[in-house]
């Protein structure tokens, strides 16, 4: 008999009643279903071809807890397709219902990702309660200040009491430390309510080290390629069919049973898939197809700089929506801190730097690295801006600063306002860290809650890690470092939003950019080759965007000291015909704690305060005024 099923794993609750089970485990001869608590006796689950065991129980419903018995061992598993661990990765899964919910959202249709100003939020510390439930209290302020998309660090439960989410090893199951699977779709729901779209950052390259039992029902699901982080996923030897089908569900699953929409891929440079078809490829077009008409979008991290991620799979590519772009980010912090070490090294922060990453995305497109011997990236001439996921701070580059600083705390305030004017008005996707957007003093540090014993491999691993940043190798530096088993460095990291008023200078000069590139329709156009940039000094620089009617804009941002540009032989300087330039944005007005901004444009210079970004707008010149411009008086 074929039972109807959303998915082809886990379980699932029937319309006539009952729980219908279904897991693949072809390492095993007999699979049996033990309801808990209960007599312990199982329920037999009837072999199916490769590999798969299934089987109804008749009686069992929402909320009943399971574990499955292999070969009549004594030990019990949990579900590999759990869709919740109430007790964390050891113990037993529970049945849930995806039906319960009374969605609202019935009329969302979702938004792609051109537009998109993302936030990347991990819950955990997020909020002092670190829940779901608290996190919902505070999306109306998000999009108050201009947030439009909403990135969750990963919610695939974990061991331990805290993480980062990457240690994930129950795949279907959202974390049980946030909340249940429901607070997951209160979330998204409320966020749709408020125009906001959410995203799930998903891993899709390894396991955690602690609580994985997927071993125990298959050996396919790894490779014997390795990953920065053990044993890759087998998405192309044998018996892979049913591990890539695995992946694939679980996109088309948080898609379809929490409405997200859309993912945020790990470390795609770490799957490796030679399949005619790749992988990635197959998990957008589940996440596309999964949303049923409603616009979804897949953005992906790829250290490699696969320009293919982002091609039309008609074309050799992937299919993906949007990738990361750590180029610019290294050459934004080398500018903002003058330091390039480590993984900084192929970067001078210069401002040819900062124009080529805002017009063409990656820096590196196939030239020569030295820190790594080997030519990096592939030629991305072609791809829009709005396919580059821009910013100055995320999850990792906060906690690889050592003390988990972020950047407002490792440069000065001129700077770092000239810079946040910078990536959040270029015509990539800006994406902000929690808390960014009013110069958090929490710290962002690496934190995992295992046992004792990996406690002391993790401990060691990030040291090891960390020792790329020479700076961080004194021998004074030991005693910076925060110990990622700790509970306190976990707790240091929550959000005060207290300082969203303490520091309303920051809060502004947010709020403010982000509605300037809203309304402002030279800077909401995100279109390829509608901005060409020019080095006005060795620390300034000019950006100009170009719209149609002569409603050109100037960013100009100069990171060093006062300049007086006299004279000034650069025509993106020029204003169009019949024009002056008029101020109408500066990082130095009173609002953000500055000291207020002349118009730059003089009659016979311009003058460029230093530490300091602003913007200009067209006014049409009166014809008197034309007259004495052109007299020079």
């Amino acid at each position: 008999m074929t039972v109807p099923r959303r998915l082809p794993i886990g379980a699932e609750i029937l319309e006539e009643g009952g729980v219908h089970f279904r897991v693949w485990a072809p390492k095993r001869q007999q699979v049996e279903i033990v309801i808990e608590p209960g007599s312990g006796k199982g329920i037999p689950l009837l072999p199916e071809a490769k590999g798969y065991f299934a089987g109804l129980a008749a009686g069992v419903g929402a909320g009943a807890r399971y574990r499955f018995r292999l070969d009549g061992e004594k030990t019990l598993y949990p579900d590999p397709a759990s869709r919740f661990q109430p007790e964390g990765p050891h113990g037993p899964s529970q049945v849930i219902d995806p039906k319960s919910f009374a969605w609202t959202d019935r009329n969302w249709r979702g938004h792609g990702l051109k537009g998109k100003v993302v936030y990347e939020m991990h819950v955990g510390t997020f909020t002092p309660e670190g829940t779901l439930a608290a996190a919902i209290r505070q999306l109306p302020e998000l999009a108050d200040l201009g947030i439009t998309c909403l990135e969750i660090m990963p919610l695939a439960d974990f061991a331990g009491t805290f993480g980062w989410g990457y240690d994930g090893v129950n795949l279907f199951a959202p974390t049980r430390l946030y909340g249940t699977p429901d607070d997951v779709r209160r979330f998204v729901n409320r966020a749709h309510e408020l125009n906001l779209s959410v995203i799930l950052d998903v891993v899709y390259n390894h396991f955690g080290p602690d609580g994985n039992y997927l071993m125990q029902f298959s050996d396919d699901y790894l490779s014997k390629k390795a990953t920065d982080w053990g044993d890759a996923i087998n998405f192309d030897g044998p018996n892979s069919a049913p591990v890539r089908e695995f992946y694939i569900s679980n996109a088309r699953y948080w898609i379809e049973e929490f409405h997200f929409d859309g993912l945020r891929l790990d470390a795609t440079h770490q799957i490796f898939d030679t399949s005619p078809k790749h992988i990635l490829a197959e998990v957008g077009e589940a996440v596309h197809s999964a949303a049923n008409g409603r616009k979804t979008f897949v953005s992906a991290e790829s250290e490699s700089q696969e320009a293919k991620l982002v091609r039309p799979i008609e074309n050799g590519g992937h299919g993906l929506d949007g990738v990361w772009n750590d180029d610019f980010h290294h050459s934004a912090m080398v500018a903002l801190t003058g330091h390039n070490e480590g993984y900084y090294a192929d970067y001078l922060g210069k401002p040819q730097e900062l124009l080529s990453a805002i017009k063409w995305g990656y820096l590196y497109q196939g030239q020569w690295q030295s820190r790594r011997q080997k030519c990096w990236g592939t030629p991305a001439l072609d791809i829009p801006p709005d396919q580059f996921v821009v910013f100055i701070q995320n999850h990792d580059q906060v906690a690889h600063s050592g003390r988990g600083l972020r950047c407002h705390q490792l440069t000065s305030p001129g700077r770092y306002k000239a810079m946040t004017a910078l990536f959040l008005l270029a015509p990539g996707t800006p994406l902000l860290f929690q808390g960014q957007e009013f110069a958090a003093s929490s710290p962002f540090l690496y934190f995992a809650d295992h046992h004792p014993e990996l406690n002391k491999l993790v401990r060691a691993g990030r040291m090891e890690f960390l020792k790329q940043f020479r700076s961080l190798t004194a021998p004074e530096s030991g005693s910076i470092f925060s110990d990622p088993g700790d509970r306190h460095t976990f707790e240091r990291c929550k959000l005060d939003f207290s300082e969203r008023e303490t520091h309303a200078a920051y809060y502004t000069v947010h709020r403010d950019l982000l509605r300037l590139r809203r309304e402002d329709p030279a800077f909401r156009a995100q279109v390829h080759g509608g901005v060409d940039g020019a080095v006005l000094a060795e620390n300034a620089f000019v950006l100009r965007y170009f719209v149609n009617g002569g409603a050109d804009r100037l960013l100009v941002v100069n990171l060093g000291r006062d300049l007086t540009f006299d004279p000034a032989p650069e025509p993106l300087l020029a204003p169009p015909e019949g024009c002056r330039w008029r101020l109408l944005w500066s990082s130095e007005s009173t609002a953000y704690g500055g000291n207020g901004t002349l118009e730059p444009e003089r009659e016979d210079s311009w003058h460029i305060p230093g530490e300091a970004a602003f913007v200009l707008a067209p006014r049409v010149l009166k014809q008197k005024e034309a007259f004495v411009f052109d007299e020079g008086k």
